[in-house]
């Protein structure tokens, strides 16, 4: 019987990219400006995050992102926000090679990406973390959640 792999999901605004620590961000969103998604820095030590990452991976879980786009933004706003937020996992997190990669409009309910009772989430939103079929956790303390694993 084949069974599926644990996956460990990260948001990403408010979770690794402190986006709501960028000066202006939702004048800024709400001007259809992508600013913030590219400048938001890091909320974690990310070389510390991503070895920890890749040594989970190697130990057979997968590794996703599920993060949503402007709330109030257009189609074609929204498509260069996800593109953005490529661009800032692939500049912060270079090493991660993720398993999956959601970038969906605001709202999409996230527990739609959860594939076993054991996935875990990192959210800042509680109302995620409620709705979360697997195993979810708020952002305190993600490092020693991950060591524990």
């Amino acid at each position: 019987m084949n069974q599926m792999k644990t996956t460990i999901f990260f948001d990403m605004d408010g979770t690794i990219a402190d986006l709501y620590g960028v000066q202006g961000w939702l004048p800024y969103l709400i001007a259809e400006d992508t600013t913030p998604y590219a400048i938001a820095k890091p909320l974690l030590r990310l070389a510390s995050l991503a070895r920890k990452l890749n040594a989970l991976q190697k130990q057979g879980y997968n590794l996703g992102i599920i993060s949503w786009t402007s709330k109030s933004g257009s189609k074609e706003y929204n498509a260069r926000v996800a593109e953005i937020k490529m661009k800032w996992l692939a500049q912060h997190l270079p090493s991660v090679h993720w398993d999956e990669i959601n970038i969906v409009p605001y709202g999409t309910p996230k527990q739609m990406f959860c594939h076993t009772s054991n996935d875990i989430l990192f959210d800042d939103e509680e109302r995620n973390r409620t709705a979360w079929t697997g195993i979810p956790h708020d952002v305190q303390n993600i490092m020693e959640i991950l060591r524990e694993i």
